[in-house]
């Protein structure tokens, strides 16, 4: 086979950036850490919740935070990057305070998602994988987010914009640069990506009942069975 079919798709995905050796780890990060490992009877299980406290921290997966993740587990730096470069959740480089995700992936691309994310990045003046000058706004084009009946859908720090339209989006980013109030459409209250990552591992921020957990699309075939009384079939009758 020609070399060519072997090239890859995703050449700006790179690995950790090791020259940037900046870090806001201290010793109650590394606690907490610590604190993380423990919760598991294999300690390495602890792995993913710990790369999203370190993000929390650093704002991506920092040499430093490889090291110590490395350490507390009893792993290799190599592991624990290997990790860290396999799952788009984790960050090579420094996102902003807000990080926005815009679906284009099947219903949500058909409904709009590639204009919607063509806008932001329009709006926010940077492409997708890239960062704000001011380090308030990072972009990415996210895989589907398992909302189709909200589609298109636009995420920030993880939490759901459902039926995005560019004008919609452009209201909440400008609320944003402005420090006012954003509320998910089925979540909480939009904080930072900081604040989210480290909900994401493992520590409780005390909100997760904040606003609606299901919106009306998601609802209407369970209306539909209460309406008409349908009920599931009893097990037995499967066989």
């Amino acid at each position: 086979m020609s070399g060519h079919e072997f090239e890859s798709y995703f050449p700006e995905s790179g690995g950790v950036d090791y020259a940037d050796t900046s870090t806001n780890i201290d010793e109650l990060t590394i606690g907490e850490l610590r604190e993380l490992a423990s919760r598991y009877p294999q300690a390495r299980s602890a792995l993913l919740p710990m790369l999203h406290l370190v993000q929390s921290v650093d704002g991506r997966i920092s040499p430093k935070g490889i090291e110590v993740c490395a350490d507390i587990l009893g792993i290799s730096t190599a592991q624990v990057s290997g990790v860290a470069t396999f799952y788009t959740m984790y960050h090579r480089r420094p996102a902003g305070k807000h990080h926005i995700g815009v679906c284009t992936t099947a219903l949500c691309a058909v409904m709009g998602g590639d204009i919607l994310l063509d806008e932001v990045g329009k709006k926010l003046g940077i492409n997708e994988g890239e960062t704000t000058p001011d380090g308030m706004f990072s972009l990415e084009r996210v895989e589907c987010n398992a909302a189709c009946d909200f589609a298109p859908i636009m995420m920030v720090n993880w939490e759901f914009m459902d039926n995005m339209t560019p004008a919609k989006a452009s209201d909440i980013l400008d609320k944003l640069a402005a420090g006012r109030e954003v509320r998910s459409t089925r979540g909480a209250t939009i904080t930072s990506l900081a604040e989210a990552e480290r909900v994401l591992a493992g520590f409780d921020d005390g909100r997760a009942d904040e606003g609606p957990a299901a919106g009306p699309a998601s609802l209407v075939g369970l209306q539909i069975a209460q309406d008409q009384k349908w009920s599931a079939p009893k097990p037995e009758a499967t066989k």
